[in-house]
């Protein structure tokens, strides 16, 4: 049995059924998720599986995200005023929005597959999340439109940046213990093979 044929719930800390019901309904959903998108089978998945709850969860939210971002990009597109001290004001910030939605389905699909693009994606990601908190407060006229951008950057953008700073680097750390781990085995490997050679 390789370390893909075992459930993701057999590496889970002893008492975790004693977890809310609301955790519990997310571990199940990420259970579903990885029984239905399992891991990409390569080397650094079946030497040290990332089975760490965030990284499992993180599919599921950045898909809600994406499908949440799919209709603000056509009401943005239509809502926005064409020209706000620049032509196609509209377009540039819906166009924005379908780049943040690469990102966020790109994010999603990396970390359901564990593939190594993990970090890149990630990292991505929270770049765009972070310039789109940021310009939204810039740019946004005083007023109801200004406080709601704020809103948006404290409650979802930034918050979600940080998930993503925190993929990027997490899944950066697992791939460096991989290689040591890889290269353990390669070492013990050849060792006998050198002695035999004596």
């Amino acid at each position: 049995m390789t370390a893909l044929d075992s459930n993701p719930a057999d590496d889970r800390p002893a008492g975790a059924d004693d977890a809310p019901a609301l955790v519990q309904a997310a571990e199940q959903a990420a259970d579903e998720l990885d029984r239905l998108v399992p891991p990409v089978d390569d080397v650094a998945n079946r030497v040290l599986p990332d089975n760490a709850r965030l990284v499992r969860w993180a599919a599921p939210l950045f898909l809600v995200c994406a499908a949440i971002l799919l209709p603000w990009i056509v009401i943005a597109g239509i809502t926005l005023p064409s020209r706000s001290l620049s032509r196609n004001y509209n377009l540039a910030w819906a166009g924005y929005d379908v780049i943040l939605l690469l990102g966020l389905a790109g994010t999603a699909f990396t970390t359901l597959r564990r593939t190594r693009f993990l970090p890149i994606a990630a990292a991505a990601t929270g770049a765009l999340l972070t310039a789109d908190a940021w310009f939204d407060v810039l740019t946004s006229p005083a007023g109801w439109d200004e406080v709601e951008a704020i809103a948006m950057s404290v409650f979802a953008e930034l918050p979600l940046a940080a998930v993503c700073f925190w993929l990027a680097w997490h899944s950066q750390e697992m791939m460096e213990r991989r290689l040591v781990l890889l290269a353990g085995r390669r070492r013990l490997k050849a060792a006998p093979a050198a002695s035999r050679r004596r």
